[in-house]
């Protein structure tokens, strides 16, 4: 994962008053299954990344938007 999509992520979370336990409950899968997408360490499916954006309130396309765009940024840092 990008580190755009995953801070994205870490400030919605904190923006709704969440820790990684209650959106791991939320969406039903584990903490430690949050801390590595926010970490990079692990992709999230597409059904994660749908129930994210419903949690968060937001356009699943946010949440892609923010994966793309640290997708170009990495890319051309690295050029």
């Amino acid at each position: 994962m990008y580190s755009k999509f995953c801070e994205t992520m870490k400030t919605l979370r904190k923006q709704r008053g969440l820790n990684q336990e209650q959106m791991a409950e939320t969406l039903g899968v584990s903490a430690q299954a949050v801390s590595k997408w926010e970490n990079g360490t692990a992709d999230l499916s597409t059904a994660n990344l749908l129930a994210l954006a419903q949690l968060f309130g937001v356009p699943a396309e946010e949440l892609l938007r923010a994966t793309i765009d640290g997708y170009f940024e990495n890319s051309t840092q690295k050029n």
